[in-house]
C-alpha cells in the first residue's frame, strides 16, 4: 500500500473512531429512554434495552405543569417565529449600515451588535426582563419571540455578505430609478437567499435549546418550551432517569435532523457570508 493510502486509511480510522466515541452518549439517550431506572443503574454502559419500555414518555405526558404537546407547540412556535424575525430585523439592519456606513446612529446599533457578541447572555437577561416589563410583553409569547430574536451573528453574517456585494449590481439598479426598498427586495435579498436560509436555519438551532430567557419572561407554565419542561420535571419526577432521557430525545431529535438535512446549506452559507467570491 503507497504512503498516501496508508495516511487516508489511519485518517479515517481516526474519524470512525472519534465518531464512535461522540455518537455513544447520544446512542446511550436514546436507549436509556427505553430502559427502566433499575436496568439503567444495573449495567449503565450497556446500550440494548433488557425490557423495552414507554414508560418514560408516559411519564413526560405532562410533567412539569404542561402537556408534552403543548410544549412541542411552544418550542416549534416560538422558535419558528423568532428565527423569521431574526432573518427580517438581520437583513434591514446589516443593509442599512452597509449602505449608510458613516450615519452615527447606525454605528452605534453596530456597535451594540458587537457588543452584545462579547458581552456574556446571562448578564444580559435582567435588563431584557426589564424593557419586556415596561412594553406590558411578560408572560406573554411575544416578549419570549423578541428576546430570542436578538441575533448578533446573524446580523454579521449579513453584513459581510453585503459588504462583498458588488456595487455595479446596486448602482445599476437605481440607474434604473428603483428605491431603497426595490432595491432591497427586489436584488438584494433574492441574491442573498441562500445566507437567509442559513441564518433562519442556525437561528431555529440557536433558539431551540434556550431555556433562560423562556423561563425568566414566562409567568405561567403555559409559554413553557421543552427544554424549560426539561428543567422542570427534574423536581417533579425526581430521579426517573428513564423519563428524563425520553424528553432529553425529544429535545434533540428535531434539531438534530434539521442538521443533518441542511448541514450543506449551513456551511455554504456561511462560507457565502464569510468570504463571497
Amino acid at each position: 500500500m503507497k504512503r498516501g493510502g496508508m495516511k487516508r486509511a489511519a485518517a479515517t480510522g481516526v474519524c470512525v473512531i472519534v465518531s464512535v466515541l461522540f455518537l455513544y452518549p447520544y446512542a446511550w439517550m436514546i436507549s436509556g429512554a427505553f430502559r427502566d431506572t433499575a436496568d439503567l443503574l444495573a449495567a449503565p454502559l450497556r446500550l440494548w434495552p433488557a425490557h423495552p419500555s414507554l414508560d418514560g414518555f408516559r411519564a413526560i405526558a405532562a410533567a412539569g405543569g404542561i402537556t408534552l404537546l403543548r410544549a412541542t407547540l411552544n418550542s416549534l412556535g416560538i422558535t419558528i417565529a423568532s428565527a423569521v424575525l431574526a432573518v427580517l430585523a438581520s437583513v434591514l439592519g446589516a443593509y442599512a449600515v452597509v449602505r449608510r456606513p458613516h450615519a452615527p446612529a447606525l454605528r452605534v446599533l453596530r456597535g451594540l451588535f458587537l457588543l452584545a457578541i462579547m458581552y456574556p447572555a446571562m448578564l444580559l437577561v435582567i435588563p431584557v426582563y426589564i424593557v419586556v416589563y415596561k412594553l406590558g410583553l411578560l408572560g406573554g409569547y411575544l416578549g419570549i419571540v423578541l428576546f430570542l430574536a436578538l441575533g448578533p451573528v446573524q446580523f454579521f453574517l449579513f453584513e459581510q455578505f453585503f459588504r462583498d456585494m458588488p456595487a455595479s449590481v446596486l448602482e445599476a439598479a437605481a440607474i434604473d430609478g428603483a428605491n431603497e426598498w426595490q432595491v432591497l427586495f427586489r436584488v438584494v435579498v433574492p441574491i442573498a437567499r441562500p445566507v437567509m436560509v442559513t441564518v433562519a436555519i442556525i437561528s431555529f438551532l440557536l433558539n431551540w435549546s434556550q431555556w433562560f430567557p423562556v423561563l425568566v419572561i414566562s409567568s405561567t407554565p403555559d409559554t413553557y418550551t421543552l427544554p424549560v419542561m426539561l428543567l422542570a420535571q427534574n423536581g417533579e419526577l425526581g430521579a426517573n432517569f428513564q423519563a428524563t432521557m425520553a424528553l432529553a430525545v425529544v429535545i434533540t431529535v428535531p434539531p438534530a435532523l434539521l442538521f443533518l438535512f441542511a448541514q450543506r446549506r449551513v456551511v455554504g452559507g456561511m462560507t457565502e457570508g464569510a468570504v463571497k467570491g
